[in-house]
C-alpha cells in the first residue's frame, strides 16, 4: 500500500534493482571442456574443465591454487566430426574465486588469452558458434 506524503496524497514505492550491464568485449558460452595445463616455467600437466569460454578468455576450474598473473600453457580439448581436435594458447590467470568448491579440491579461475594462433582462434571461433547456435 502507497505511503501518504506530506500532503496526505499518496505516493507510489518505487523498487530499487541491480542493474548489470555486460562490459565483456566477447561474449560468453557455457561449454564443458576439458583441458590440460602447464605453468609457463614447468613442465608437469594437469588436467582441468573449462566451464566457459569466449574469444577473449575462458573461465576454468583447476585442482590447485595458483596466483593471479601466473602464465598457463593450455591445450582445450573437443571433438569436432569424429575426431578428438585441440586449441593450445597461452593464458594468464586474471582472478580467482577460491573459496568456489575448494572442498571438492577445485578451484575457479579466470583466464585470458595471451597468445593464441591465429588457426587455433579460428578453431575457437567456430567451436563457439557451434555452442551458440
Amino acid at each position: 500500500m502507497d505511503k501518504p506524503s506530506r500532503d496526505n496524497q499518496p505516493t507510489s514505492q518505487t523498487r530499487m534493482g541491480v542493474l548489470s550491464i555486460e562490459k565483456r568485449k566477447y561474449p560468453r558460452f557455457s561449454v564443458e571442456l576439458p583441458l590440460n595445463y602447464s605453468r609457463a616455467e614447468g613442465k608437469e600437466i594437469l588436467g582441468g574443465m573449462v566451464a566457459n569460454a569466449s574469444e577473449g578468455g575462458l573461465l576454468v576450474y583447476l585442482p590447485e591454487r595458483m596466483e593471479i598473473g601466473a602464465f598457463l600453457k593450455i591445450e582445450i580439448f573437443y571433438v569436432r566430426g569424429l575426431e578428438l581436435d585441440t586449441i593450445k594458447s597461452v593464458a594468464k590467470v586474471v582472478w580467482c574465486d577460491l573459496a568456489a568448491r575448494e572442498s571438492w579440491g577445485e578451484h575457479r579461475y579466470g583466464l585470458q588469452f595471451q597468445y593464441i594462433d591465429q588457426k587455433d582462434l579460428s578453431r575457437l571461433a567456430t567451436l563457439l558458434k557451434e555452442v551458440g547456435n
